[in-house]
């Protein structure tokens, strides 16, 4: 992803603004501070702070290689992988294959200069192996199946590694309500414990971004808080007021700004600290 460019009143500021608009988490994204504000009479700041931004870029897939049929040998492992499905009886309903995948060759990341924290986070991380798809639907199914077995819920978990590199994990069942939670704050707690627990397992490797979804809950809410923002967005420019939203995660906050940029006359602008930071949108 191409670098894009902030300013606020603070290196902090510019940084939230920046994770507002690109929509991931500060773990996900990369910065380098372009510019400070300088102290100026009577503890003063002067100027602004500029930074740059982009979500961290992913080492590609590896491609997958199919093995060669041997004459007169019975059959061997699927050259595919195939869908991890575990119910919370502790049965897979369907195995999960693992290929060999080659290492990806690693990148030398030889420029000079001053870089930031982030940014050699980046280069680290493009120079790592990747973990096996199937190793990671199956590490993540198996921890949020558990969780499930252990609270007492009959639930179906599903993994997937999907071509966009997203490890999504699917929940269903009767009572997966419970972890929805208002706001879908108890969801997106469950998520950043799955990503913790694959992060763990992959040790060094590479991974997908974890997604975990109950019921296609993230996809209805999308769905849902684009239409209110359509309609909130529509009445600050008639009445030509601002008017400020409850405060949001960061991916919600990314929705919110897009939306607003398909209307004509409308601009959106981010408030507050976290957790409490919010959009307020504007007549343009």
């Amino acid at each position: 992803m191409e670098w894009v460019e902030f300013s606020a009143s603070s290196v902090a500021e510019a940084r939230e603004r920046a994770l507002d608009e690109l929509g991931v988490d500060e773990t996900d994204a990369e910065f380098e501070v372009l510019e400070e504000p300088r102290a100026g009479l009577f503890g003063r700041t002067r100027g602004v702070a500029r930074v740059r931004a982009r979500v961290l870029p992913r080492a590609p897939r590896p491609k997958q290689e199919r093995p060669r049929k041997r004459s007169g040998g019975s059959g061997g492992g699927s050259g595919g992988r195939k869908r991890t499905r575990t119910s919370t009886s502790g049965e897979s309903t369907e195995s999960a294959a693992a290929e060999e995948q080659p290492e990806p060759s690693n990148s030398n990341g030889g420029g000079g200069g001053q870089r930031s924290q982030g940014r050699d986070q980046g280069s680290r991380r493009q120079e790592r192996s990747t973990m096996e798809a199937a190793e990671q639907e199956a590490v993540a199914s198996e921890f949020v199946s558990g969780l499930s077995r252990a609270i007492g819920l009959e639930t179906t978990v599903s993994a997937e590694l999907t071509e966009d590199n997203d490890l999504r994990v699917e929940i269903d069942g009767s009572e997966v309500g419970l972890f929805i939670g208002p706001g879908l704050r108890t969801l997106d707690a469950l998520q950043e414990i799955t990503r913790h627990v694959v992060q763990r397992e992959a040790g060094d490797r590479e991974y997908g971004r974890v997604v975990v979804d109950v019921a296609g809950v993230r996809e209805t809410r999308r769905t849902a808080l684009a239409a209110f923002v359509r309609t909130t967005a529509q009445r600050a420019v008639d009445e030509g007021t601002s008017i400020p939203f409850e405060p949001m995660s960061s991916p919600d906050r990314k929705i919110v700004h897009d939306t607003i940029a398909e209307i004509d006359g409308a601009e959106s602008t981010s408030q507050g600290e976290e957790p409490n930071r919010r959009v307020v949108v504007r007549p343009a």
